[in-house]
């Protein structure tokens, strides 16, 4: 036994404490998500935490001692692939300690803590926790070498040009086909000071482009006399960011103070606006709150305001009931908002929606036949808003490198404001990673 200020300490059974408390364990830490760009905005952030405490972020799953999974449950298949995510982590990484969080696992706890191989579940709601719950209620069997200081942080989900911020988490609202709100809760907003303290660290450290993400974007602010108006205009003034892009929106959230945001080109011309249908009779049915009418003169505002501006869109082919006509009136409405890309699910019964139980379901011929349609008009618009850029000279980040080509050169890529992936040839000893530099779309 020892003293210390007049106490008594059996060494056996506090020299762990005493160690522990004044050294930091380094681990090797395996991340992995499925799902949304905000399960990677997630990644992100807890790849920091457990930086700043001194473990490693490494992208070899086998060299890991903890793996954590931030699992997706969007649609029955998304929770299938995130059971079939854990299972193979398990078996190619059995000694490593397993955490799931996320969608699937909150929607599924128990059946999530039940899979072989998965030492601790953190839901949704107790994500701010992870990192700590990680590191406090798991036992190491073998601890790696030691630090007492914290290792230096490095991005992680994303290169060293863009990086995505989660602004809020939850939605207020109940679209028929989601699963998602109910997996992430209420809505809760970071403060405004929170969101530029972490956009000007990112900055620093050389990040040039944040993408603003969150379960309800649209909806920041709700629970903070807040509002995404006043989220962008703090950035603008109380950031040097050089380009700041919006995640996807909903089309109800935009008012007239939004639309005169883009007058400052610091914020990137492209906006994904789901629109899931272009029949309002479907529309009615998802219990989606924006119009036909409303959606076209939204998109006729923007392009008004900046005329290549990128608008992107989701659309969920086979609703429940969806007829014929509904089918080919949704199919004109989508030729006429001439989208820049469009993400094209087909419909699939989620347990726990109101869509589940809805009569007349489409038959999976009709889908599939429905969904080669859409595809083909998809591609058929991208290429077209591809040729009204061509000739245009934009500001463009540099992201990377493709392989050496067969000339001698390399082949490097970046991003134009209206998010059109762009790529120019460079000798080998020539770099543009990073920088934003104006370059002229040729073909």
């Amino acid at each position: 036994m020892y003293s210390k200020f007049g106490r008594f300490y059996t060494i056996s059974d506090n020299i762990t404490n005493y160690f522990l408390s004044s050294y930091q364990f380094l681990m090797q830490i395996h991340l992995k998500t499925l799902g949304c760009r905000l399960n990677e905005a997630e990644l992100e952030t807890w790849a920091q935490a457990f930086q700043t405490k001194g473990h490693s972020i490494t992208q070899k799953m086998t060299a890991a001692q903890l793996v954590v999974i931030n699992s997706c449950a969007v649609t029955q298949d998304a929770a299938r692939k995130s059971r079939q995510l854990i299972r193979r982590i398990h078996r190619e990484n059995p000694q490593a300690k397993l955490v799931v969080s996320g969608c699937y696992a909150t929607l599924n706890q128990s059946e999530a803590q039940s899979l072989l191989g998965v030492d601790l579940v953190v839901s949704n709601k107790d994500k701010a926790l992870l990192v700590e719950k990680a590191l406090t209620e798991l036992t190491f069997e073998t601890m790696p070498e030691m630090a007492t200081e914290p290792a230096e942080i490095a991005l992680f989900t994303r290169g060293r040009q863009r990086a995505f911020v989660k602004v809020q988490d939850g939605c207020r609202y109940r679209c028929t086909f989601c699963i998602v709100t109910v997996a992430r809760g209420e809505e809760v907003s970071r403060t405004i000071s929170d969101v530029i303290s972490e956009i000007n660290a990112l900055h620093a450290q050389g990040i040039n482009e944040v993408i603003l993400t969150g379960v309800h974007l649209g909806g920041y602010g709700s629970d903070n006399n807040e509002n995404i108006v006043s989220l962008i205009q703090a950035i603008l003034t109380q950031t040097e960011i050089p380009r700041l892009r919006l995640g996807s929106l909903e089309p109800w959230e935009l008012n007239d103070e939004f639309f005169t945001l883009f007058e400052n080109s610091r914020l990137m011309p492209h906006l994904h606006l789901p629109l899931q249908s272009g029949s309002d009779a479907v529309l009615r049915r998802m219990a989606r709150r924006c119009k036909t009418e409303e959606y076209a003169k939204m998109i006729e505002r923007l392009r008004a305001q900046i005329p290549l501006f990128n608008i992107t869109t989701d659309i969920i082919v086979g609703f429940p009931n969806e007829t014929e006509e509904e089918w080919n009136e949704s199919v004109e409405f989508i030729k006429q908002c001439d989208f820049g890309h469009i993400h094209i699910f087909t419909y699939s019964p989620r347990e726990g929606t109101k869509a589940a139980t809805l009569p007349n379901p489409v038959s999976h011929e009709i889908k599939k036949q429905r969904s080669e349609q859409l595809h083909v008009l998809a591609e058929e618009m991208k290429q077209h808003f591809y040729q009204k850029n061509v000739g245009q000279t934009f500001s463009v980040l540099w992201e990377g490198q493709r392989d050496e080509l067969e000339n001698g050169k390399i082949c490097v890529f970046g991003y134009t404001p209206n998010y059109l992936r762009v790529a120019c040839e460079l000798n080998v000893d020539e770099s543009l990673e990073n920088q934003i530099t104006d370059f002229k779309i040729n073909h």
